[in-house]
């Protein structure tokens, strides 16, 4: 049994992967402050004596005595990271300063869940973790990209100045049940559209591509980077399966059986326009790669959004 502390962990993600940790026999201290995170994603976990709940803000020092630490708390979709782009950066930054600090103290592995928007609008199809990215340091979107970036310098001169045990995961486009209907994210927004019958918005022309991965892939991707020994990466954690905005449109369409129509709007500023992972990495030092295909997991993230919406 291993004493360990997910950050944002009344998250969509985190929530994932504190019920995982659980059933594997760890106690868990779920840390969120609720910008994004839900206490209902973790409710069922209360009773549990092995877990901890507790509502604090991570760009504010913490202090307990753990064996590891997964950092995922940080706003993710572009509605939330740009509500309060400063809070955004301070959450990426003086969040993961603070975490690093406590690993330090303690001794503790620490895991960084960073992201695949490191790579900004790329040049590079698919993204090698060798790729360096093309980001857009004042953009809308910028708070959350180069704050995630930050957090990755952050977390390798931890690790060569003081030697901390870090991990680093680079998460591309992730979906499932805990998403919040009101996330702003694609799967999101079409799912909610479709079964309220409302037109789908698609920015752009609908070409633009991403590749989506369910939930429980990438929580069995984050768990064996957690464990894995003499890799710090950083790795993609994703599924290489490309879709364009169109394809998941009329999936989500079709598997939905909603008569929505198509409707195409101007697309937003720094939006990238495609999206694919590199999953070598993942293959070679983790024997990862997703096993569930888009519609498998559409299937239960749709049964969920319908249990959401009244």
């Amino acid at each position: 049994m291993k004493q360990i502390l997910v950050t944002g962990g009344a998250g969509f993600i985190g929530s994932h992967l504190c019920e995982r940790l659980l059933k594997e026999g760890n106690t868990v201290i779920c840390m969120d402050n609720y910008f994004t995170g839900r206490k209902q994603n973790i409710i069922h976990l209360l009773n549990n004596p092995n877990f901890e709940l507790v509502r604090h803000d991570i760009t504010f020092p913490y202090y307990v005595e753990v064996d590891e630490i997964y950092n995922l708390a940080c706003p993710a979709s572009p509605v939330h990271y740009q509500f309060d782009a400063v809070s955004t950066v301070k959450t990426s930054v003086i969040g993961a300063i603070n975490m690093l600090g406590l690993a330090k103290r303690v001794k503790a592995r620490i895991l960084q869940a960073s992201t695949s928007e490191v790579y900004g609008d790329p040049f590079v199809h698919p993204q090698q973790e060798s790729y360096w990215g093309n980001v857009n340091p004042i953009g809308i979107r910028s708070c959350y990209d180069e704050g995630k970036r930050c957090a990755e310098t952050l977390f390798m001169d931890y690790h060569r100045q003081n030697n901390v045990e870090v991990r680093i995961i680079r998460i591309f486009n992730t979906y499932g049940p805990n998403m919040r209907p009101d996330d702003g994210r694609v799967v999101s927004n079409f799912i909610v559209q479709a079964l309220k019958g409302e037109n789908i918005t698609i920015y752009g022309d609908g070409s633009q591509t991403r590749s989506f991965q369910y939930v429980d892939d990438l929580v069995e991707g984050v768990i064996r980077m957690m464990r894995v020994d003499n890799f710090i990466g950083p790795v993609n954690l994703g599924n290489p399966g490309e879709f364009s905005m169109l394809e998941l449109a009329e999936k989500i369409i079709h598997l939905t059986g909603s008569h929505s129509r198509i409707t195409f709007h101007p697309l937003p500023s720094d939006d990238p326009k495609q999206r694919k992972p590199d999953i070598t990495l993942a293959k070679t030092h983790l024997n990862w790669s997703p096993k569930i295909t888009l519609d498998e997991g559409l299937i239960p993230t749709i049964a969920y959004f319908k249990s959401q919406i009244k």
